[in-house]
């Protein structure tokens, strides 16, 4: 465990780069800018390591990006229809930054805040807690919400990120962790990746990316991934979904059997043999194939990322949960604590 300054942010905030690594070629270098993964390295199946994540090489392309590259994003992941929604019977209005809609927390969400972050070791792994008080009023969301999210690296080449919350008063919440995969580690597009997603359903949007409120079969269309397929391979069909999300950027309703930790996704990428199973106890997840990624702000080593140069797969509530009431429930009360769990595990084939 290592802690370096990484800049400041315009308001005069230090923020520090932590680094994290098990020994076994997986290493970790988290911001407390955003909570933001920076980088992420995994070795091939020669053994060869290399960064797979997408990013930025400073802290001021970071507070200009727009592309949530990394970050932890609340109180709300993904999108509010409207930017507003009601609890008991009150009507709250929310920032809205993506047309009439809110999306990922607002123009000031927890991917723009410095976070207090605190290392900690266990048995098998390191780990760094971060913290963030939200206070009342934020972004239009009534209460007080004290959040943590702890990062772990485990010696199975595991990143375990845990996430948990408290509030004063009823809130909602939806947290997730926005990393961009592109598991060659040099570059190029996703498409070719091979993904299976353990979803036989998903929720279709509107022209806005809003759910409609129906949960659509997968089976025999572009959206079925019950088995490896390359994203590439029906990205270009004719379909409505798909000119709505310019790609793949649709949350699925993941197969579960109970509560705990399921299996929600593979990601292969066949040429370098790396792998990346994803397991949550979350009901969704949103796969987002890098659609709007548009190079304006400069990546790693001076890149410029075009679309589809890296895929997103973030664990989730649905979106727009506070206004659909046959979705499963964000709504956090006081006294309840809001609890979530994602394990990255990476490997070879």
């Amino acid at each position: 465990m290592s802690r370096a300054p990484f800049g400041t942010t315009p308001a005069g905030d230090a923020v520090d780069v932590f680094t994290l690594a098990n020994g076994h070629g997986l290493e970790l270098r988290v911001l407390t800018f955003g909570g933001t993964i920076v980088s992420l390295s995994a070795p091939d199946a020669k053994g060869d390591v290399a960064d797979l994540v997408l990013g930025h090489d400073s802290l001021e392309d970071y507070v200009r990006d727009t592309s949530y590259f990394g970050a932890i994003i609340g109180r709300y992941a993904n999108r509010i229809a409207g930017a507003r929604f009601a609890i008991d019977g009150k009507t709250h209005r929310l920032t809205a930054n993506d047309g009439p809609n809110h999306l990922h927390g607002g123009r000031t969400g927890f991917d723009r805040v410095v976070w207090r972050a605190e290392p900690f070791h266990a048995e098998d792994s390191s780990g760094l807690a971060l913290r963030y008080t939200s206070p009342d009023g934020a972004e239009g969301y009534p209460g007080n919400l004290e959040v943590q999210v702890r990062y772990r690296v485990t010696n199975r080449n595991e990143l375990m990120v845990d996430f948990q919350a408290t509030a004063d008063q009823p809130t909602p919440i939806n947290l997730t962790q926005h990393s961009c995969f592109n598991l060659t580690g040099t570059g190029g597009d996703i498409l070719s990746h091979l993904l299976r997603i353990n979803a036989d359903q998903m929720t279709p949007v509107d022209e806005h990316l809003i759910p409609t409120g129906e949960l659509m079969p997968v089976a025999g269309g572009p959206f079925d991934f019950r088995q490896l397929t390359p994203i590439g391979a029906r990205i270009a069909t004719r379909n409505e979904q798909l000119r709505r999300g310019r790609g793949y950027d649709h949350n699925f309703v993941l197969n579960r059997e109970g509560p705990g930790l399921a299996h929600a996704a593979q990601l292969v990428e066949p040429t370098s043999g790396r792998t990346l199973d994803i397991y949550t106890t979350e009901p969704g997840l949103q796969l987002y194939s890098g659609n709007f990624i548009d190079g304006r702000v400069p990546g790693k080593a001076g890149r410029r990322y075009g679309p589809r140069s890296g895929v997103c797969l973030e664990t989730q509530h649905f979106p727009d949960s506070p206004n659909h009431p046959g979705f499963p429930s964000t709504l956090l009360r006081p006294g309840d604590t809001y609890r979530s769990r994602t394990v990255f595990a990476f490997g070879v084939s």
